[in-house]
């Protein structure tokens, strides 16, 4: 049987960065899963139960002792298979575990996730449901002045509200 492994063999596809920097950017992405895909009461799940978990759900075999390695930067040449067995169970993209660096459209998912998780920010989207296109603009434009008065970075905007605006879009990038 075959492995492949994310080290830094970049004829086998991996990236020319050292083994080291893939395992720090690895730890630094489990460890933001495990901290984003819990329940907002809960503790992040443990090694031993999302290992648990992995394995039930998608049948690669791996044990809580690996995760931990993998979380640590102590396993700096993780397989594929098992960065896809978490992926999945997670519900990410393997390529955002495979790959080096930020992809922007999940890590933009998973803030979105982690900011839903806040009840304040529930609420405040609740009390914006229903409201016309006009007054949402006039609320985000409020949000982000109150957001440069507690010198907190800009949001970007998501891409375009208007949901045939985003189905143009789509269109249009299939045709380039």
């Amino acid at each position: 049987m075959k492995r492949e492994y994310m080290g830094s063999a970049v004829e086998a596809g991996g990236s020319s960065q050292p083994a080291e920097a893939n395992a720090a950017d690895l730890s630094v992405k489990l460890d933001k899963l495990f901290e984003i895909m819990r329940k907002p009461s809960e503790p992040p799940m443990s090694n031993a139960a999302a290992a648990e978990a992995i394995t039930k759900q998608t049948g690669v075999s791996i044990s809580p002792a690996y995760i931990w390695q993998l979380r640590t930067g102590v396993k700096n040449n993780p397989t594929v298979q098992h960065l896809r067995a978490i992926a999945e169970f997670f519900g990410v993209a393997p390529s955002y575990l495979i790959d080096v660096g930020v992809d922007p459209q999940i890590d933009a998912q998973l803030n979105l996730l982690q900011a839903l998780r806040d009840s304040g920010v529930r609420d405040l989207a609740m009390r914006a449901s229903g409201l016309t296109p006009q007054a949402l603009n006039s609320l985000a434009a409020m949000v982000d002045h109150i957001r440069q008065l507690e010198q907190l970075p800009p949001v970007a905007p998501s891409q375009e509200r208007d949901p045939m605006a985003v189905a143009n879009a789509e269109i249009a990038g299939h045709r380039s």
